[in-house]
């Protein structure tokens, strides 16, 4: 059956045997670019370098598929099973994604540019370099994600959950985080330059050596957060009051006037 075929099968009955039928093609063809694959249950696939860009797979099951390096660039993943997926350096930009569920898959490298994922869960997922830059990421779950030296340059993640993930090293420079939960995460030497901060949840989070020059911290909550070596000149929107509940050291670059309690006594609030 050729790829052309595919969308004349989809629209008869989803029986086990036109799905097995479905995925061998699919194999066969190593993607399926611009197919109509909504709802179908496609586990099982095992494609490296597979083509599904532009495929509307909207509400599919795809767990635990093995798809190195695919590229679904422009396709429609909206509440598409992607949990404990294989997707290492695999391509969604300018993908719809609302809702995806890529709970526990590994996406080592993936791009997201410009990808909408709000209310997508990546929970525990492994997002390590991955390039989210402009992407939507709105209510977003990303609870104990691997998120080293990660890319969130100019990304919208309002509200989204952070909560003890490990961010080392990533970039959220220019990114809009207000209201976002970062509690108990690990972000030394992450970048937060100019970064939208305000509500932003940060109890006993690392940020040692972390770049947060000229973000916005209004109404930010900073219940011990580790600012020791950070760099928080030209900060906006920051009080004492909020750093007297964080904690510092010798190298921690505060704005003029301001101090903070050092991390060898921990904040009493």
């Amino acid at each position: 059956m050729s790829i052309a075929r595919i969308s004349l099968v989809l629209v008869l009955a989803s029986t086990p045997a036109v799905a097995e039928e479905i995925g061998a093609v699919i194999t066969g063809n190593k993607g399926c670019p611009r197919c109509e694959l909504v709802l179908k249950t496609l586990r099982g696939l095992d494609i490296e370098n597979a083509d599904f860009a532009g495929a509307t797979l909207r509400e599919a099951d795809l767990k635990g598929v093995n798809l190195p390096n695919a590229d679904f660039s422009k396709s429609d993943l909206q509440r598409t099973e992607l949990e404990k997926a294989s997707l290492q350096g695999a391509k969604f930009d300018n993908a719809k994604m609302r809702g995806v569920d890529l709970e526990k898959s590994n996406l080592a490298g993936a791009s997201f540019v410009d990808a909408d994922l709000r209310d997508a869960d990546l929970m525990e997922a492994e997002l390590g370099e991955a390039d989210f830059h402009e992407a939507d990421l709105r209510h977003a779950t990303l609870r104990r994600t691997l998120l080293v030296k990660a890319r969130f340059t100019d990304t919208m993640a309002r509200n989204a959950d952070f909560e003890r993930s490990d961010a080392r090293g990533a970039d959220f420079t220019d990114a809009d985080l207000e209201w976002a939960d970062f509690d108990r995460a690990n972000l030394a030497g992450a970048q937060f330059e100019r970064a939208n901060m305000e509500g932003v949840r940060l109890t006993s989070a690392n940020m040692t050596g972390a770049n947060l020059r000229g973000a916005r911290f209004s109404e930010a909550l900073l219940r011990r957060t580790d600012l020791s070596g950070a760099d928080l000149s030209d900060a906006r929107g920051l009080s004492q009051a909020q750093l007297d509940v964080a904690c510092g050291d010798d190298k921690t670059i505060l704005p003029s006037h301001m101090t903070v309690p050092s991390c060898t006594h921990s904040p009493t609030n």
